[in-house]
């Protein structure tokens, strides 16, 4: 994680108490498991018969998500390479939101949501 300085404050949506519940989970888990997909798995190979996603997809983002700096993504997420494994893919940015946006913006990320799956229905 060093694209975060250690004396970066929290969020404002982000309290210490979720931060020591965060901890205490991943003390008792291990943190392992949250990086096996996708980060400790991009070299491994699945041997997929067929790789595609053929249903309906959506991927909602936020336009700060420091994912987006890494080599590679935001090609990916904002131009047409993933529609080549997900065709059916629909890709929402919240422009504001950072790599938790589900929680700086649930109520958004819930009519996204709704809307899609009213859409697929």
């Amino acid at each position: 994680m060093d694209l975060v300085e250690p004396d970066t404050p929290l969020p404002s949506w982000f309290t210490e108490e979720d931060l020591a519940t965060y901890g205490a989970l991943y003390e008792k888990s291990g943190f392992q498991t949250a990086l096996q997909v996708p980060y400790r798995s991009l070299g491994e190979v699945c041997n997929l018969p067929d790789p595609v996603v053929k249903v309906p997809a959506f991927l909602i983002m936020g336009g700060k998500d420091y994912v987006l700096k890494f080599p590679g993504i935001e090609d990916l997420t904002k131009g047409e390479k993933a529609k080549e494994l997900v065709p059916n893919l629909e890709v929402t940015f919240i422009p504001e939101g950072t790599h938790f946006v589900q929680e700086q913006f649930p109520e958004q990320v819930n009519q996204l949501i709704l809307g899609f799956l009213a859409k697929h229905t």
